[in-house]
């Protein structure tokens, strides 16, 4: 998939170990595996609360492939956000084998 390139992106293995995660997947595929200490906000709600969101840090925003992530990306830096998109997603999370946990006692995996 190709997005736009005017969306700030970074890969898994550049994503910065400080930041603030953000994860814009539905609730199944939360539980089934996501980033260890991100911070789940369905896409849906992220108007409703977006003051969940920490202003003075830098926000990486994750979906599963990176589309949903795109559009976050782009509003949250539109209300003043520093966010970058992860490019690929938790796909592209999981295949570089970065560390991820599940909340359904089932091996981590993206879904």
């Amino acid at each position: 998939m190709i997005f736009d390139s005017r969306v700030p992106a970074v890969t898994a293995g550049a994503a910065p170990a400080d930041a603030v995660y953000l994860d814009v997947r539905e609730p199944d595929e939360w539980r089934a595996g996501h980033i260890h200490n991100a911070r789940h906000i369905p896409l849906g709600e992220l108007v409703a609360r977006i003051d969940e969101l920490p202003a003075d840090r830098q926000i990486v925003c994750v979906c599963r492939v990176g589309g949903r992530s795109a559009q976050a990306t782009v509003f949250l830096n539109r209300q003043g956000y520093e966010v970058v998109n992860l490019d690929g997603g938790m796909e592209a999370w999981h295949s570089a084998g970065q560390p991820m946990i599940s909340e359904d006692g089932k091996p981590p995996r993206v879904i």
